[in-house]
């Protein structure tokens, strides 16, 4: 019974040659409007890059409870915000 699931593949779980087209260009879609979406908002790459460079320079025991905090901070905007203007000048 192995191979009979249905699909008329004889590789149970393959994809067909159209699903692999369809899936790679689901894939290439979804990356450029990733990048699209990454280039419209600048102030994610400053965000992600100063929580790294907080994580790395901290080395907090407690991975989460940092993450949480950095990004609850309320003045978060506006630490971000700052650094923007920096890389700018």
């Amino acid at each position: 019974m192995a191979g009979s699931g249905g699909s008329g593949n004889p590789e149970v779980g393959g994809l067909s040659a159209e699903q692999q087209e369809k899936l790679q260009h689901f894939k290439v879609q979804l990356r450029n409007d990733n990048e699209r979406y990454l280039k419209s908002h600048p102030e994610l790459d400053v965000m992600v890059g100063d929580f790294l460079g907080n994580v790395l320079l901290k080395r907090p025991t407690d991975i989460h409870e940092f993450a949480a905090d950095y990004f609850s901070n309320p003045n978060l905007p506006v630490v971000i915000a700052s650094k923007m203007k920096g890389n700018m000048e």
